[in-house]
């Protein structure tokens, strides 16, 4: 009997609880009820202090592309000299006993 009274007493003070907290949450006040778990009073952290030590960055400078240009190959330019009329092309349109290739010598000054 003395059992049943605690249960009886305890499920009508759960729902009076409720009663009180849902009439209170349906007009938008009353007090809250709710379990917080939390750090002790005046326990902060605010982060590491300012005068922490941070390790320069590591720089990797890459020394600059260096590209070599080969030459290429010069063709080789000639004058063309027609021997019966002594003179070269294109002064010289036509020559009837064929040109003969010169490699071209600059001029001396």
């Amino acid at each position: 009997m003395e059992s049943t009274m605690k249960t009886m007493t305890v499920l009508l003070l759960a729902l009076l609880c409720a009663t009180a907290a849902g009439s209170a949450w349906a007009h938008g006040r009353g007090p809250r009820v709710g379990v917080y778990v939390g750090v002790p009073f005046g326990y902060y952290w605010y982060g590491p202090p300012s005068y922490y030590y941070y390790p320069p960055p590591v720089v990797i400078r890459q020394e600059p592309q260096v590209y070599i240009e080969r030459a290429a190959p010069q063709a080789q330019s000639y004058w063309y000299y027609c021997a019966e009329s002594a003179a070269y092309y294109p002064y010289v349109k036509e020559c009837p006993g064929g040109w003969q290739r010169v490699v071209p010598t600059p001029p001396s000054h």
